[in-house]
């Protein structure tokens, strides 16, 4: 046989999109990866990034041009992201990192929408 019987594993024209979307979803984290892999990436990066991140995640997963596949794995792409964002409480390396940086300082927690209380912390 010619074409060794493969057809049954072409994809079809819907799978291509979901592959085509989730390419596209996944950028942002490729986009990340690559920009922390070309130098070395320090405290007061790795939080704006993560904020960044989270903000695409939700945004993604509410956008109705996705499919509902894609949506809810956006969702639980977040919630992990969330996960990992909430162990940073547990050390006040980040909060200092932030504040000590020249560029951040407390306008980045103020601009961020953090409450008084945890800026307070900070």
């Amino acid at each position: 046989n010619k074409n060794m019987d493969l057809r049954d594993y072409e994809l079809s024209e819907k799978e291509w999109e979901l592959a085509q979307q989730l390419c596209d979803v996944l950028k942002i984290l490729k986009d990340a990866t690559l920009f922390f892999s070309q130098s070395t990436p320090n405290l007061a990066t790795i939080i704006p990034a993560m904020d960044m991140i989270d903000r695409k995640l939700m945004t993604d997963s509410i956008t109705r041009t996705y499919e509902l596949a894609i949506r809810a794995s956006l969702g639980l792409a977040k919630k992990t992201l969330n996960r990992y964002y909430s162990m940073t409480d547990w050390s006040e390396v980040y909060r200092i990192a932030m504040v000590l940086h020249p560029q951040h300082k407390l306008s980045y927690f103020k601009e961020a929408g953090w409450g008084a209380q945890w800026i307070q912390a900070a």
